[in-house]
């Protein structure tokens, strides 16, 4: 893995097939694949290929929404879809400049791509669902219609200046929320049942990381990057990629031509209101679906966005370099992943070669080893059994076999116990740094060993001296913290 590359966290995928078929029930994509069907073999259109006035209205009746407002609307976005995809195709008649505005121009007939939908396999299908969301991710981040309309000179120009629009920014912003939604998402923070509300989602992107207070600016840009989303997130809800709870209209009031957040969002970017305020304010989730999308985009450019199970046909070393930094809920099923595809006692053999080490990392690497040969059976106590005398792995292996309840197991000595210790230590500092759960565990260590750092120093551990600095750090006694930070002295001074 290249150092400069970004790195997110695992996610759990559901299978392509599973995906495929959510991608089919998507409303805007099944819409999509209907109006195609309903080309059949030629429909005439009008410039472009879209549908003519009466046709709309035919199309929303045949999507079963003729008696809706909008219904003309969204037949309009699905056919689109339909002709972007290649669902539909379209063919200009020769005397197409001739036509008016609502009189046909070409034909429309249904498209290649439609056999894909029924013939096609699961990845063939997520494919092509991965080109519509594409369209309507662009579709997203353009001005409304309105304000180009608006915009246009005499002459028929538009004039990008006055619009103030960057579509390179507008793509990136919203990029970066998808991200960010994402990354909650991977850390176990963002699911349909667990959804993210909005201003949170706002905030992350405008309020800096070392912002106590927002200023009343960074508020109001809060507010109108909400107004924003609210919008892209009802266009992008159809394609299935989320779920989303529309902002309150109730909470919305027009200002010049333009819609803000009635309410003040103070304190929203930091603070939130109690959660059934919160909902008002919009909630949303990436599907297992849009977890799918966003990830392809990702990998597409060029980050680094694993899913748990890619290391199910990796080494044993590999597995235990990645282990650690997985999220607490993706590590067991990942290490799940990898011990199924191996018999017990070979698994735990080679987990116990990689685990060894005096790197920085090796006490990160045998924790993960000791978590993931926690999850085999008595089958594997061959291997754990083999390693009783070695320094390094003798203490862990001691740990596994008397919790699986074996017996005629030698007691460990005094000096591997301590190791085990300092390792042990060593490896939740690097996950976890100094935690509460740390510091109980500081406190329980010293409290229940008499004379601990007398002989915690002379342990020969790389970490030896780093971990009982920690402990001068975490101990709530001055007494035990003072004794931690000598003994920390004196295990520097013996190399």
């Amino acid at each position: 893995m290249s150092g400069d590359r970004p790195t997110m966290p695992p996610v759990r995928l559901p299978s392509d097939a599973e995906l495929a078929r959510d991608a089919l029930s998507a409303p805007l994509f099944s819409r999509a694949v209907q109006l195609a069907r309903w080309a059949g073999e030629g429909t005439p259109v009008g410039a472009g290929g879209e549908l003519l006035s009466g046709q709309l209205a035919e199309a929303a009746g045949l999507l079963g929404m003729a008696d809706e407002e909008d219904g003309p609307a969204y037949a309009a976005e699905a056919w689109q879809l339909a002709l972007d995809t290649g669902l539909v195709e379209f063919t200009e008649d020769e005397k197409a400049e001739e036509a008016g505005s609502d009189e046909p121009s070409g034909t429309a007939v249904a498209g290649e791509e439609l056999a894909t939908v029924t013939s096609g396999s699961p990845q063939d299908i997520l494919d092509l669902w991965l080109g519509g969301l594409e369209t309507v991710l662009a579709d997203a981040a353009a001005p409304d219609l309105a304000d180009l309309v608006d915009q246009l000179s005499e002459d028929g120009e538009l004039d990008l200046d006055a619009l103030d629009w960057n579509p390179e920014e507008e793509a990136d912003f919203l990029d970066g929320v998808l991200g960010n939604l994402y990354l909650l998402t991977a850390l176990g923070e963002g699911a349909a049942e667990r959804p993210v509300p909005l201003p949170a989602l706002a905030a992350s992107m405008i309020v800096p990381d070392d912002m106590d207070e927002p200023t009343d600016d960074v508020l109001e840009e809060v507010s109108d990057a909400m107004m924003r989303l609210d919008d892209q997130f009802r266009m992008l809800a159809p394609t299935g990629l989320v779920e989303y709870q529309p902002v309150d209209e109730a909470l919305i009031e027009e200002v010049d031509g333009e819609g803000h957040i009635r309410e003040s969002v103070d304190g929203i970017a930091s603070e939130l209101p109690e959660e059934e305020d919160v909902t008002r304010y919009g909630m949303v989730a990436l599907t297992p679906l849009g977890l799918f999308g966003v990830r392809a985009r990702m990998l597409d450019a060029g980050v680094d966005a694993p899913a748990v199970g890619d290391l199910a046909e990796e080494d044993a070393a590999t597995l235990l370099a990645a282990l650690p930094g997985h999220p607490a809920h993706a590590t067991r099923t990942e290490a799940e992943l990898w011990l199924a595809r191996r018999e017990p006692a070979g698994a735990a053999r080679e987990l116990l070669a990689a685990a060894h080490g005096d790197d920085e990392d090796a006490p990160s690497r045998r924790l993960a080893c000791q978590q993931t040969l926690a999850l085999l059976d008595t089958e594997a106590e061959p291997a754990l059994r083999e390693v009783l005398d070695d320094p390094q792995l003798g203490g862990l292996a001691r740990v596994w076999l008397a919790e699986h309840g074996a017996t005629d197991v030698p007691e460990p000595g005094e000096e591997m116990v301590f190791w085990l210790t300092i390792d042990t230590i060593a490896a939740q500092l690097a996950a976890d740094g100094d935690s509460e759960e740390l510091r109980a565990l500081v406190e329980g260590l010293v409290g229940r060993h008499s004379g601990f750092f007398d002989a915690a120093w002379r342990v020969d551990h790389p970490a030896t001296a780093d971990v009982l600095e920690a402990m001068g750090r975490l101990h709530p006694d001055k007494k035990a913290a003072k004794e931690a930070r000598k003994a920390a002295f004196k295990a520097r001074s013996r190399h």
